[in-house]
């Protein structure tokens, strides 16, 4: 009984911790690594509900882990359940209920099948799974959490307990609050976005998810590289993508006639575009948060290049009017997120199709940004986008801009 509270306490605990968590994939992959710590599973992965159907949102696997250094690719695959009774996923969602497993391909006259999709193009091999569901405190289902493959300390594959089900299934609902929360911030940061389209087409919903997921992905390699410790990597990415997601917001106080000219900008033009890092600044210069103050940094900072060429450089005070443009920032002195974000973005911008121009081919793409590297942009920042590029073709696949990617 002491041990069930002890266990109880932690859960709420980190339950706190949920709610400093303002992106909704960084709180995903809070949620997830904290139910599989507490329940020393390897694998999980969480379906969100839209309409009748569950969406794909989240997955970590430590084995795939060890084998493949860019599986966060899995991360963004697109694919979508039913909800009905004929997939475990589905099954809770449309119940409410949880179901606990000791073997997935050992199930016999169940309503509801594994899929084994998943662990046929991973190579991997599902066996104990507690599926449990996220319900509001209003009682609604807004997805399912499945843990996967619960492991002994001496390595050994055993099933999820009783009370593991009770324990995460109670977690799952104080997840659930969170969860909301966050999907809320997301869609008020893509209403913010749609007011910046309708100012300059090409600062679409897709777009800014492409270069928000980009940056955290080529941040997460970085760093590792680095040898930052990996709680300072979730916070940093957790306010880096929303910021990375910004940051052309600036583009609202620059004119249509220049914003949607369809012909080459004069000297002057274009020195009024140099403004708009500038503009995007100001936005968030009354800094009463992490996350504003990281937009301001990315929205300065992600035209400036690595040889110091870029704009709008050294200013003494972003709110001087007419904006001066100093002279480039160079190196190390631009931050690591405007470092990152500036690949992101000049990479997305040639390789989609723009009503202005077509897409460029992928190995064009790619030859150009080697050939950038040391010049526009940070060598080992070029050097952790290609090693993740299975990850940013994934992410450049679910958030296509064509219809049917």
């Amino acid at each position: 009984m002491a041990l069930r509270k002890h266990r109880i306490e932690e859960l709420l605990n980190i339950t706190e911790k949920l709610n400093h968590i303002k992106d909704i994939d960084a709180l995903l992959d809070l949620i997830l690594y904290e139910a599989r710590s507490f329940t020393s599973a390897e694998a999980g992965s969480i379906f969100l509900r839209e309409g009748n159907f569950l969406k794909f949102s989240y997955v970590q696997n430590d084995a795939l882990a060890k084998i493949d250094e860019t599986n966060n690719k899995y991360i963004y695959s697109i694919f979508e359940i039913e909800i009905n009774e004929h997939s475990l996923a589905g099954y809770v969602a449309k119940t409410g209920e949880p179901l606990l497993i000791p073997d997935v391909y050992q199930l016999k006259e169940t309503s509801y099948q594994f899929n084994k999709h998943f662990d046929e193009i991973a190579h991997y091999r599902t066996k104990s799974v507690l599926t449990v569901p996220l319900i509001t405190s209003q009682g609604t289902v807004i997805g399912v959490m499945q843990i996967i493959n619960k492991k002994s300390k001496d390595g050994r594959l055993i099933s999820f307990t009783k009370e593991d089900m009770r324990l995460v299934n109670f977690f799952a609902n104080n997840a659930s609050v969170a969860i909301e929360r966050a999907r809320m911030t997301r869609e008020i940061i893509l209403r913010m976005i749609k007011m910046t389209e309708l100012r300059d087409p090409k600062e679409t919903g897709n777009h800014v998810n492409r270069v928000g997921s980009y940056a955290i992905e080529i941040y997460d390699r970085w760093a590792k590289q680095k040898h930052i410790p990996e709680k300072d990597i979730r916070t940093y990415k957790d306010t880096l993508r929303i910021a990375a997601m910004l940051h052309d917001v600036g583009k609202v106080a620059v004119s249509d006639m220049i914003l949607k000219k369809p012909g080459k900008l004069t000297p002057e033009e274009f020195r009024i575009i140099q403004a708009h890092p500038v503009y995007g600044a100001r936005l968030f210069s009354d800094s009463v948060s992490d996350w504003d103050t990281l937009s301001a940094e990315v929205s300065l900072n992600h035209h400036e290049k690595w040889d110091g060429t870029g704009y709008p450089g050294h200013i003494k005070n972003i709110y001087t009017d007419p904006v001066q443009i100093g002279p480039g920032k160079k190196g190390e002195e631009i931050p690591i997120s405007g470092r990152i974000v500036a690949l992101a973005d000049v990479y997305d911008a040639l390789i989609s199709r723009r009503v202005y121009k077509e897409p460029w081919d992928e190995e064009k793409v790619l030859a150009h940004i080697r050939s950038e590297s040391s010049k526009h942009f940070d060598p080992d920042v070029v050097e952790a986008f290609f090693a993740i590029y299975d990850v940013i073709r994934a992410i450049r696949a679910k958030y296509s801009d064509e219809e049917n990617p």
